[in-house]
């Protein structure tokens, strides 16, 4: 490979560090030509093998960076969940890449005639990964990537510095630059990369900041894939089991204290039923956590800057006089001595310019509506952003179809939370404010290819009635075979 094109960060500026890398994983992937199936599945193995064999340091890692987090977590989300996404796309390539047939028109394909779409690699990726599960959201689009053929550069989260800079280091030992390489650094570092003439863009994190990544890329008219989130809600509708709601509720509202872009973000609750969703809530962290301060099942906001932001939100509900609910009364709003935990919180029926009702809470901050009538939920889910999931408790057929059919969402669970993001033969992603396009199995494989239709004329081509000089009679003939 054309080491020259590798100039060290130190002689040149982060854009054109950056674009020397892209250079290297282009002029490598031409000259290497069409990648089969053999190299993919090689690197999908190399890339199951590096979580496998680094599964302590990885968790390690986090740990640091977060100051408490639960190594449960880190290691059921972070290595075993996209360990199989990556087994599910190795099981799978081999059938992806074949030709999809779509048959061409009559009476061409009675005679000889093929048209089918082959999925082609884009190029070089570029995959921007946020901190709050930092591997599993690098190794996730990263294998939907390597499976369609492509090559890859990283830009992980400067907020996990620690596992950050562990990833390069385990990227650089089992892979080239000219296959996967990984860019570390700041905002300015993150600017230089989105700015860059990908083939393709990955990103996952926060709204705000996917516009100006969107920005950047336009430059360039390079195609994007966001992953952001919003504000997910959930409905408790009739003949919804309260016990087994909350438990699923709260599992992932405390689960990584809540810095999750599927996580449930406000839930709406029959007035009649709201004592009992908040002695149930109560009962949840208590048994299933008792104290949290020292607890290593629940963990911390990422930064003392973002446990203030949650922390303000609350702050402000108090202020104007809404009810606020502790679900643990050994931490407080104030910040804890050696770690930037916040219990989980509930914030009864805010205001909707309430801060906590207007932005993404990522955090165990949790708003509750409550509600008289399923078509007021409705209304109120379409007046705002369209969110990543919803989120449906009950057995009310009518009330299903009402949310599925009458509300937008990436994707919609009912009587679960995030069920469907284990479901690698579904697609994820948002729309609108929660995103665009999609990644997981097949259609992360099809997000990062090019969909090249393929036309093989037969014996008969139609091109000779076209030509001139035009005629009447040709032209009957032509809307006779055409309607």
């Amino acid at each position: 490979m054309n080491s020259a094109l590798l100039n060290t960060q130190e002689e040149n500026s982060d854009f054109h560090y950056i674009k020397n890398l892209v250079e290297l994983q282009r002029s490598s992937f031409i000259q290497d030509g069409y990648p089969n199936l053999k190299t993919r599945l090689e690197r999908l193995d190399r890339l199951i093998a590096m979580l496998r064999k680094n599964k302590l340091k990885l968790t390690t890692a986090l740990k640091n960076d977060y100051s408490a987090r639960s190594h449960f977590d880190s290691v059921v989300f972070d290595i075993l969940v996209p360990i199989e996404s990556l087994k599910y796309c190795r099981k799978n390539t081999a059938k992806w890449m074949k030709p999809e047939k779509r048959g061409a028109k009559f009476p061409l394909n009675l005679l000889g005639a093929d048209a089918h779409v082959f999925y082609q690699p884009m190029g070089v990726v570029g995959i921007v990964a946020p901190w709050n599960f930092p591997i599993q959201l690098t190794f996730s689009p990263l294998g939907n990537a390597i499976s369609a053929g492509n090559r890859a550069i990283i830009k992980p989260s400067e907020l996990t510095p620690e596992t950050s800079a562990l990833l390069q280091e385990l990227f650089t030992a089992d892979f080239g630059p000219e296959e996967i390489c990984v860019v570390n650094g700041g905002p300015d570092v993150a600017a230089a990369f989105t700015a860059q003439a990908f083939d393709h863009l990955v990103f996952t994190g926060a709204p705000s900041v996917a516009k100006h990544v969107m920005r950047a890329a336009a430059e360039n008219l390079v195609p994007l894939t966001l992953e952001l989130g919003g504000k997910c809600p959930v409905i408790i509708g009739q003949g919804a089991d309260l016990k087994a709601a909350v438990e699923r509720i709260f599992t992932f509202k405390t689960m990584n204290a809540g810095q999750i872009c599927l996580a449930p973000d406000y839930t709406f609750v029959q007035a009649e039923v709201l004592p009992q969703f908040i002695e149930l809530a109560k009962k949840f962290v208590a048994d299933n956590f008792g104290t949290l301060a020292d607890n290593d099942d629940y963990g911390s906001i990422i930064n003392e800057r973002h446990r203030a932001r949650i922390a303000g939100y609350i702050q402000e509900a108090m202020d104007r006089g809404y009810q606020t609910i502790p679900l643990s009364d050994d931490i407080g709003l104030e910040k804890l001595a050696h770690n930037h935990k916040l219990a989980p919180t509930l914030v009864i029926d805010p205001a909707d310019d309430c801060k906590i009702m207007t932005d993404e809470i990522f955090g165990p901050a949790m708003p509750i509506k409550t509600y008289t009538d399923i078509r007021q939920v409705a209304a109120h889910i379409n007046r705002g952003e369209r969110p990543l999931a919803l989120y449906y408790f009950g057995k009310s057929k009518p009330e299903i179809n009402l949310l599925k059919t009458n509300t937008t969402s990436g994707g919609m669970v009912v009587n679960d939370i995030a069920a469907h993001v284990l479901q690698d033969t579904m697609p994820l992603g948002g729309v609108g404010h929660s995103g665009m396009g999609s990644y997981h199995g097949f259609d992360g494989f099809r997000q990062l290819s090019h969909g090249k239709g393929f036309y093989k004329q037969g014996i008969l081509s139609l091109t000779p009635f076209f030509k001139a000089p035009h005629t009447d009679k040709m032209l009957a003939l032509l809307e006779k075979m055409m309607g």
